[in-house]
């Protein structure tokens, strides 16, 4: 794997070979201190135009309550920009950021994982015009390891601690040692955006950042179809009934979480709901023992049990929802077996370009929107179709630019 050249680089091998990498140095202290959190509508005012007054992109994370509050709202937001200095916004106390949205205003963000924190930075009224998302980069960049604390590492050869980044950030007052790592967070974006931006340009791969960049503006988490499909241990359920329950059961479990503000993993955990539902209590007597919210929610849960018991067996969920896309592909060589030939040819170049590249094969070209255009093929074989059929599935230009010719060969080479 190719090394970026501003990744820290190893001293030279020793007399008996092996290579003596330096150890990071601990970024334990943000350069101009921890600043105080602002908590007020006049304290909001300074920000902006502080914000307003930087220069250069703007470096933003929130910190989140996951595993403890019901849903993924920002208990902390972040901001460091050039000539503003770093500061931290309490969004509980100050709800509307949209004056610091404004001060920002066409200039770039920066932030890693962007997808963890664009929905919760725009309930608060941030929105990017433009951005560059860190961690994004390192995969492109072929990077093995992605998260924040490792890029920082092999770009900077700083150490960032990360021991706070799961802790319960709805707690007031936020402790010191807390506030210290969410400054630390945007302390060296600014430089590794820098960094990473000169890389990409020398691989050619700048282009390709660009537009997965711009692709993030419109992001929106996506609303899945019957949510507590995803309860662990469902699949273990034979009968359309138990699953009836289970349903059931976690519209319960959410509806008491969302009153309590909690997660839904500290109401009672998926295990449990799988369990009650093979148990099909009538009453709270009939509930398994065990966990302690089985009894404590013992009327909610048997009261969810009665209505999955009144539902009409046609009107039962299925077991698993029919799929709009083509069949798995371990039974394609049954069905189609030059579809088969047809996918195996086309991920053999891919996995090959990938490799040449220095880049995750998935980060060329999803699967699913390969085995759909794969699977039904436009009419016409030749790159400007298959382009129109992959854009048509989300893909991006510049991974049709890639992934197109490919499939021109493949088809040429497997003739149906």
């Amino acid at each position: 794997m190719t090394v970026p050249p501003h990744s820290t680089p190893p001293d030279e091998p020793d007399g008996e070979g092996e290579i003596d990498v330096p150890e990071p140095v601990p970024l334990d202290e943000p350069a101009d201190g921890v600043p105080p959190v602002v908590e007020s509508e006049r304290g909001l005012d300074e920000v902006a135009r502080a914000v307003a007054s930087g220069v250069g992109p703007v470096a933003i994370d929130a910190e989140r309550a996951s595993g403890y509050r019901y849903g993924q709202r920002a208990y902390l937001v972040q901001l460091r920009r050039e000539g503003a200095g770093t500061w931290l916004v309490d969004p509980v106390a100050v709800p509307d950021l949209s004056p610091v949205d404004d001060a920002i205003g066409a200039a770039e963000w920066i932030l890693h994982a962007a997808t963890q924190d664009l929905a919760c930075l725009a309930e608060v009224g941030l929105r990017p015009r433009q951005l560059f998302d860190t961690e994004l980069a390192a995969r492109i960049l072929g990077l093995p390891r992605v998260g924040l604390a490792a890029v920082v590492e092999r770009y900077l050869g700083l150490r960032l601690a990360k021991e706070h980044s799961a802790v319960d950030w709805s707690t007031r007052p936020l402790p010191d040692p807390w506030l210290r790592y969410a400054a630390l967070d945007v302390e060296v974006l600014g430089e590794l955006r820098n960094l990473m931006g000169v890389d990409l340009a020398s691989q050619d791969k700048d282009e390709w950042a660009r537009q997965e960049f711009a692709a993030l503006l419109s992001w929106a988490p996506v609303e899945r179809v019957d949510p507590w499909r995803r309860t662990s241990g469902i699949n273990t359920l034979r009968q359309r009934r138990a699953i009836g329950i289970v349903r059931e059961l976690w519209y319960a479990r959410d509806a008491i979480a969302r009153e309590r503000d909690i997660s839904v993993g500290r109401v009672l955990p998926d295990a449990s709901l799988v369990e009650i539902a093979k148990a099909s209590p009538r009453s709270p007597e009939d509930l398994p023992r065990g966990h302690r919210a089985i009894q404590r929610y013992g009327r909610q849960w048997v009261e969810a049990v009665g209505r999955a018991h009144e539902i009409p067996e046609g009107e039962l969920p299925l077991r698993s929802l029919p799929s709009d896309g083509p069949p798995p592909p371990r039974v394609w060589g049954d069905k189609n077996p030059v579809a088969a030939e047809r996918l195996g040819a086309t991920r053999a170049l891919l996995t090959a370009f990938a490799e040449e590249h220095t880049i995750p094969v998935e980060n060329v070209c999803s699967p699913d929107p390969l085995r759909r255009v794969v699977w039904t093929p436009p009419g016409d074989h030749d790159a400007e179709t298959f382009t129109e059929a992959l854009r048509g599935y989300g893909v991006r230009p510049w991974q049709a630019e890639i992934v197109a010719p490919m499939l021109v060969a493949t088809f040429a080479a497997h003739p149906g």
